[in-house]
């Protein structure tokens, strides 16, 4: 059986036998897991190597691009300003951000952005991808572009352009950029080891991820907008390969740590706003994140998903309760959260999977810790 390193207990054993199981059977490489209860661990455990040659361990503080999940950050950087009323959510973007109304966007809301609603999930101006690092580049192509729907109608996942979007808007109100905000407003008070733009002092830390197959498209079936989007700049995953990618701030995708940062950040969600004695949301800030804002079949993705202010809501794809969000990264990383449970489960991993959702490995986990949960 694989040597999974850590801590956890008794009650949740199956969580890290879960984890052990999916490395003995090589759909996992290295990866972390962490439970937590009420903020605290209850498992916090990680396995495996760096890298599919075997060459090091996976080891404590070991780093990764979690992709996707780096959006979960992003949202709640938002919502703290909302809190602190710096931030309406209902408020036209051009509020804050006055060149993003070309284009007939004067109307389009901040909510808009947050839910995949705003009609951007790409660029219309040929992208190469190094251009995702220039952050000037990417936001003003976005505030000059028109929507690809009308906005607020439905959604299609934002996959790379949210980030750019929500985090101009945050830079406009706080004066710097998001990741360095987040830094020091979430990150450091809550002693987490996750960045938005990696510091080249941490280099060594990292785990590159492993880039799953070749996406067969005729299996996908992908819709001509899921095409427009994920062609320009290609959807790479050997990207995370690249100094420039992880330098970057790209705040939807090039997001860098493991289970136990990302648990750590989002237990303020599953806390109400509150974990291990640190305060970042009052209890109503935390409540927006169940303001539902859109329902139905992603025109990206294609799938029945529903979005919150950010955040993914239980729906036929995650049944969950009613006050549990989620969401996920490429490849397979997942993060859920469950208020009446006090409960945050995290997977993080290198190897990725080939499926843009539903990644059993990070479903099997959550399932081995709700069973835990429960005494079983």
């Amino acid at each position: 059986m694989a040597d999974i390193q850590g801590t956890w207990d008794p009650q949740y054993e199956q969580v890290a036998t879960a984890l052990a199981a999916s490395l003995d059977a090589g759909t996992d490489t290295g990866a972390s897991v962490a439970v937590l209860i009420g903020g605290d661990p209850v498992v916090d455990i990680w396995g495996g190597t760096v890298d599919e040659a075997g060459t090091a361990p996976w080891v404590e503080d070991t780093l990764v691009n979690v992709w996707s999940m780096t959006k979960t950050m992003t949202f709640l950087c938002a919502l703290m300003l909302a809190d602190r009323g710096d931030l309406d959510f209902y408020a036209p973007v051009s509020r804050y951000w006055p060149e993003f109304a070309a284009g007939g966007k004067e109307d389009v809301e901040v909510r808009h952005l947050m839910a995949h609603t705003a009609g951007l999930p790409g660029w219309d101006e040929p992208m190469q991808p190094e251009d995702l690092a220039d952050w000037e580049r990417c936001t003003s192509l976005l505030a000059a572009q028109t929507p690809w729907w009308e906005p607020g109608t439905a959604s299609g996942y934002h996959l790379v352009t949210q980030g750019y979007l929500v985090g101009e808007v945050i830079r406009r109100i706080t004066g710097i950029s998001v990741g360095k905000w987040f830094a020091s407003e979430v990150a450091e008070p809550l002693g987490a080891d996750f960045f938005i733009g990696l510091p080249e002092s941490e280099e060594s830390r990292v785990s590159l991820v492993i880039p799953p197959p070749p996406m067969n498209l005729e299996t996908l079936k992908p819709t001509e907008i899921l095409i427009r989007a994920a062609t320009n700049p290609p959807l790479d995953a050997t990207y995370p390969r690249h100094r420039w990618w992880r330098a970057a701030e790209i705040p939807a995708a090039n997001g860098h740590g493991n289970a136990r940062s990302v648990a750590m950040v989002q237990s303020i969600i599953a806390g109400r706003g509150e974990a291990r004695g640190v305060r970042l949301l009052s209890e109503q800030g935390c409540d927006r994140v169940f303001d539902e804002q859109i329902s139905g079949i992603d025109l990206i993705l294609g799938y029945d998903l529903r979005f919150g202010m950010g955040y993914g809501l239980s729906s036929s794809l995650m049944p969950m309760g009613p006050r549990a969000c989620y969401w996920g990264g490429y490849g397979g990383s997942l993060i859920v959260m469950d208020q009446d449970a006090e409960l945050t489960i995290c997977y993080a991993m290198n190897r990725m999977g080939d499926a843009i959702m539903g990644d059993l490995r990070g479903f099997g986990i959550v399932a081995a810790a709700v069973a835990g949960l429960a005494g079983g």
